[in-house]
């Protein structure tokens, strides 16, 4: 791939894929399950969240409310990932007046992995490593809440389960015996896609080139294991990195979330177009 980016019509292409095989049919780990009514396919466990849709503008105001309803009737947190290709254009809208929250907004990205990117020389006495103790996942869920704002880190007993499967790894950079970088590497069955996630450094390790190596290492990875692509959800602080070592961006995304105890919005209060509350995300690289 080209530092200009794939052309667009090829730039349609691994989106459409990325939509047909990533989101109409996502990979779920055990605990979830995917459930679709018409458009809409939704990834329910302690969490739910729409992996897709593709609502038209006269269906999308009652299928929101639907989706915000049996959310708050089953107390649990409801995100909803919207991609900037997505219908109809009015989503965001009704995503605000049925008191939905956006985190900040990132952009996905890809890297064919037919390509040779450069990552340059590693940092010194950088050593970048698998983790697979719980030992090591407690010490990358430290690092995580040094390098994201408060309550922003990772969850060790939600990765704990997924320690050692084959669809998920985690990746820590240490410096002497001092983590000070961690991400994290999903390998969903059967897809052509695998993703980095949770990419972060303690504030103060920043700037020697520590988060290039933590996605050389998960790159090479999701290559041996023979995948095509590697994506990233990435915000702007990230998004320069990447493009220096070869990812692309595809299409802008935002994640709008509710919480498990938001109250319903009154049907009466719609189409108010007034600002709604932000929510701060982390990186997911």
């Amino acid at each position: 791939m080209s530092s200009s980016g794939p052309g667009s019509g090829r730039r349609e292409e691994i989106l459409a894929e990325f939509d047909a095989t990533m989101r109409r049919d996502p990979s779920v780990d055990p605990g979830e399950r995917v459930e679709r009514v018409g458009s809409i396919v939704r990834v329910v466990g302690t969490r739910a969240w729409i992996a897709y849709s593709g609502l038209s503008e006269t269906e999308a105001p009652a299928a929101v409310r639907a989706e915000v309803e049996r959310a708050h009737a089953e107390g649990i947190e409801l995100e909803w990932k919207l991609f900037a290709h997505d219908s109809p254009r009015t989503l965001a809208l009704l995503l605000e007046e049925n008191g939905f929250a956006p985190d900040p907004p990132e952009t996905l990205m890809v890297l064919d992995l037919r390509a040779s990117p450069e990552f340059g020389p590693p940092a010194r006495d950088l050593v970048v490593e698998r983790v697979s103790d719980p030992a090591g996942l407690e010490r990358a869920c430290d690092v995580s809440r040094k390098a994201f704002p408060s309550g922003q880190g990772w969850d060790l007993d939600e990765y704990l389960l997924r320690l050692g499967t084959p669809t998920f790894e985690v990746f820590a950079a240490r410096v002497g015996n001092e983590t000070v970088s961690a991400g994290r590497l999903e390998l969903p069955v059967g897809r052509a896609f695998a993703s980095l996630w949770g990419g972060g450094t303690a504030p103060e390790f920043r700037g020697r080139g520590i988060y290039r190596a933590l996605v050389a290492a998960r790159v090479a990875l999701a290559r041996a294991r023979g995948y095509r692509y590697v994506t990233v959800d990435a915000l702007a602080t990230s998004r320069p990195i990447l493009e220096r070592v070869g990812f692309q961006p595809l299409v802008g995304v935002v994640g709008w979330v509710r919480g498990p105890g938001d109250p319903l919005p009154s049907r009466d209060e719609n189409r108010s177009g007034g600002p709604g509350p932000t929510r701060t995300g982390t990186s997911s690289s």
